[in-house]
């Protein structure tokens, strides 16, 4: 039997949503797959200048507990997690780089409302030569599943 595949999933405000929900279902039917959570402790407001490597720490421990359990569920076996760096790149690299990973799911807010998308963080992810998933908010319908091999698919 092959080792699951080892899959990093990068949230923060979307870490519960239903889309992600969806898209850890999804992975999990198409074959063995074990997931680790990494929730940036990003800053927000005037915390991002006065001190933006403690504000958000308290934030992200409690998205991170509480995407535990609904993922977990949806994986069918215990996600395991950590809160990394407030800079969501350098979050996603230390994970990789430190534990090993097959492949990479990002799921972010909308286009408008997303830091992580004006930044483009899911095109930068794919340079690190893993495939990567992109969950969008919304309706489990809307969900945008990107992979370097596919072209985009909308289901």
């Amino acid at each position: 039997m092959p080792e699951p595949a080892r899959i990093l999933v990068v949230a923060n405000r979307t870490a519960a949503t239903p889309a992600l929900i969806e898209a850890i279902r999804e992975r999990t039917a198409r074959g063995a797959a074990r997931f680790h959570l990494v929730v940036p402790a990003t800053s927000r407001g005037l915390h991002r200048v006065v001190d933006p490597e403690d504000s958000g720490r308290d934030a992200a421990h409690e998205r991170l507990a509480s995407a535990l359990a609904v993922l977990s569920a949806a994986a069918r076996e215990t996600v395991t997690g950590e809160v990394g760096d407030a800079n969501p790149l350098s979050a996603l690299e230390d994970a990789v780089h430190r534990h090993g990973f097959d492949e990479i799911i990002i799921s972010t807010l909308s286009r408008p409302l997303s830091q992580w998308m004006r930044i483009d963080l899911p095109a930068k992810a794919r340079a690190l030569g893993l495939p990567v998933t992109h969950v969008h908010p919304g309706a489990v319908q809307a969900c945008v599943i990107e992979r370097p091999s596919e072209p985009a698919l909308v289901g």
